[in-house]
């Protein structure tokens, strides 16, 4: 009979072993009274549409969804003006991620991103055998440096993430920067411009993704459904890529990574009447978030420029403490320990209640 240590040993790959944590937003507990302003997500409640949908497709979920979410993928063309054999859909964009290296990375092929930056990045490059390649944000500003980026690509890279706006610090990347970074970067390197949070963009030098895509081949859109649509529950994302390279995504994807309740509540979020009502939500997101940066800028507080639907601060070292500080206050927020905290837009109490936290920090 085998001992509980013997019983317990069968090695991981040593990448696993060293994947970093991903860390979700802190959660109310039950009972709790707090403001969760710590997971980016939409503070709106799904539309009543939307709900009558899940609850529709809650009786049928004996059933298996659409393997390829046809129904779905032709909607999601729809809305973006690309044809269906460039859309593929996946269990939110994270899920993408690795979906998207399997299809373009060997073992020990390089992969460039920025940091900090969206913290599934490192994990999706352990897991797929490549090499991450990190590139550091621009000092003080949160802004991606595009040109240190393009000069990190060597032969052995695949794939570079360009995320904007970007995630934790906020700034998007302005058209004529990325521009100059693509005409930097090979053609046989894929780009991933990363647009999770593309509905909160007001940016007038932010580029258009979309027609971004349309002019370079070597240029994946990833969007999902989870912030502006409000479905972060659901895990609903999806990529934008030229036809030979969505058919290999697509080949490597969970087969019914979509559920069918999640298929159901995306395509009710995507109607017209739907739209309007949902970009009613975002712009009072957006205005909000106008409002406390500006509170936090009488503070005296100096912030990146944000075009998400969150804040960052760069507290460096005195991260965790200021996090505990605001959780000991009601308040939830995302520290990343080390760097600095993102706070979240949430409803105007709840960032009330934030405004009143960070005063205090001062």
């Amino acid at each position: 009979m085998l001992t509980p240590v013997e019983e317990a040993f069968v090695p991981l790959r040593p990448a696993v072993s060293a994947l970093p944590a991903y860390v979700p937003g802190a959660r109310v507990g039950a009972g709790a009274p707090a403001w969760k302003l710590s997971s980016n997500e939409n503070p709106y409640a799904p539309l009543p549409s939307v709900q009558a949908a899940i609850t529709r497709a809650a009786a049928e979920v004996n059933r298996y969804p659409d393997m390829y979410a046809e129904e779905l993928v032709g909607a999601l063309a729809a809305h973006s003006g690309v044809a269906v054999e460039n859309v593929v859909v996946g269990n939110g964009s994270v899920a993408l991620l690795s979906h998207i290296l399997s299809a373009v990375v060997d073992h020990g092929d390089e992969i460039v991103f920025p940091w900090r930056s969206f913290e599934a990045y490192p994990i999706a490059a352990a897991v797929s055998g490549g090499k991450a390649v990190t590139v550091p944000l621009e000092e003080g500003t949160g802004r991606l440096d595009l040109p240190a980026m393009a000069a990190a690509v060597t032969p052995r890279t695949r794939v570079v993430f360009v995320c904007s706006p970007n995630n934790p610090t906020g700034p998007a990347v302005h058209a004529g920067e990325l521009e100059t970074f693509l005409a930097a970067v090979p053609k046989n390197v894929l780009v991933v411009l990363d647009e999770a949070y593309l509905e909160f963009v007001r940016d007038p030098e932010a580029p258009v993704g979309l027609d971004v895509y349309t002019r370079h081949p070597n240029v994946l859109l990833l969007r999902t459904l989870s912030k502006a649509h409000g479905l972060a529950g659901l895990r609903v994302g999806y990529a934008i890529a030229e036809p030979r390279l969505a058919a290999g995504i697509r080949a490597v994807s969970t087969p019914f990574g979509v559920s069918h309740v999640a298929q159901a509540a995306a395509l009710a979020s995507l109607q017209p009447e739907a739209q309007g009502q949902l970009m009613e939500h975002v712009e009072a997101l957006v205005g909000e978030r106008a409002r406390v940066v500006e509170s936090l800028r009488d503070q005296g507080w100096v912030l990146p420029e944000t075009h998400a639907n969150f804040v960052w601060f760069d507290l460096g070292e005195a991260t965790m403490q200021r996090a505990a500080e605001a959780k000991e206050a009601g308040v939830l927020v995302r520290p990343f320990a080390g760097h600095g905290i993102r706070v979240s837009i949430g409803d105007p109490e709840a960032n009330d209640a934030f405004l009143t936290v960070a005063s205090s920090w001062r």
